[in-house]
């Protein structure tokens, strides 16, 4: 679509805010937008503060389809809204009513919800780096918290146990068949253009056949590592052993999430351990804080470029998943990261202590979405289980029903 800079409604007449902009930014910049989009992009941060999945690229589609349709009445704005922004089917009245709420000034519509707080998810991003908000729904627990505490990692301790990992990792992971082709002396399929090239050159002479066979490659590693102050005492470990996942494996993607979600993935690339682990905990700032672990995840989901890591991936997630409040949300979320993904893994240093059981709610709701749950109380297990990936292995929810 062409940038039309003199429709009121098109979201490219105001200026792009920059990266990690303050308060101050942000409002000059709702300032420099044309009079009749400000509600647009209102409507877009009031769902994201009443809990809705709502990306910054929605709301962009969103204020694009009101430019393509005129709009001529205000039901084209809720049509547009509705095919954008996405409502799920279960909360589809809650939008209506934040619509008329918003648009109408329809104050009986109302829906009346906590007081919110904000999840930042900072995208280290390689050479262009992004600071994109998305605001979630926050209720009180009894298990755990989720006041921010902003704090630094130092990492200085040397430790050479993951060498070995990182050496046998790329080829343990599980592997898929790639739509890319590659020449093999049998066991394939005719390669028609080279053999009758083959045939030319040789004057009408058949020769052996060519064959070619679809590629083999690894599939992506993904972690997600809690940084919340419960996982204190394993934190340095975890952030060991993604360095190494990320110098032995060709597609490996590393998140940390507490009360926010930053992607490491490029500090991490840096081969000498140290100064990875000293510039991935400069770029952390949640570290030994409160948890929000639904809510991050449902952030990580709400971003394309964050989901995309999920499709067809190992994902193993890092936590003891003490969940605070309601777990409505992180059951939502591990439902549809086990959707997107090949294998989806909890490893939780609970499970170290013998008499561990998934007893907690949050547990139990969604053990039926993981493929395992297992051991994350060291070093060892965690190593042990990511090189066994590639093995099938019954369910988790299989597995700890026997044990209970």
């Amino acid at each position: 679509m062409s940038r039309d800079l003199n429709n009121p409604f098109s979201p490219f007449t105001g200026r792009r805010c920059p990266a990690g902009a303050d308060e101050g930014q942000r409002q000059r910049r709702q300032e420099s937008l044309p009079r009749a989009a400000v509600p647009l992009l209102g409507f877009g941060r009031l769902l994201r503060r009443y809990g809705f999945a709502v990306s910054p690229e929605q709301i962009s589609a969103f204020m694009q389809a009101v430019t393509l349709l005129g709009p001529r009445s205000m039901a084209d704005i809720r049509e547009a809204a509705l095919a954008t922004l996405a409502p799920p089917p279960d909360r589809r009245d809650e939008f209506e009513a934040h619509f008329q709420s918003h648009f109408y000034g329809s104050t009986s519509a109302v829906i009346e919800a906590d007081a919110d707080e904000e999840i930042r998810i900072k995208d280290d991003g390689g050479a262009d780096d992004k600071r994109i908000e998305a605001e979630h729904r926050q209720e009180g627990g009894e298990l755990s918290s989720a006041l921010e505490q902003l704090s630094s990692r130092d990492f200085q301790r040397d430790d050479h146990s993951l060498t070995a990992f990182r050496r046998k990792l790329s080829s343990a992971l599980p592997a898929r068949r790639s739509f890319r082709t590659v020449r093999t002396p049998s066991r394939g399929k005719l390669d028609l253009r080279r053999s009758l090239r083959e045939i030319v050159s040789a004057d009408g002479d058949v020769p052996s056949p060519l064959l070619r066979r679809r590629q083999t490659v690894p599939r992506k590693l993904l972690l997600l590592i809690d940084v919340s102050g419960s996982m204190k005492l394993h934190t340095a470990d975890y952030l060991k052993l993604a360095h190494a996942a990320v110098q032995g494996a060709d597609r490996a993607e590393i998140f940390t999430f507490g009360t926010r979600l930053t992607r490491i993935t490029s500090a991490l690339r840096i081969r000498d351990r140290d100064q990875a682990l000293a510039r991935a905990a400069a770029q952390v700032d949640d570290w030994d804080g409160g948890t929000r672990m639904g809510p991050t995840l449902l952030a990580f989901l709400s971003v394309p470029r964050f989901s995309s890591f999920a499709r067809g991936a190992a994902v193993v997630i890092l936590s003891d998943a003490l969940e605070r409040g309601d777990h409505a949300e992180l059951e939502t979320a591990m439902r549809r990261l086990s959707a997107r993904a090949f294998r989806l893994s909890l490893a939780t240093p609970l499970a170290g202590d013998p008499r561990f059981r998934p007893a907690t709610a949050a547990l139990r709701a969604i053990l039926p979405d993981l493929d395992d749950l297992i051991d994350g109380s060291s070093l060892a297990s965690l190593t042990g289980f990511i090189l066994s990936l590639a093995r099938p292995a019954p369910a988790a929810e299989t597995i700890w029903k026997r044990v209970s």
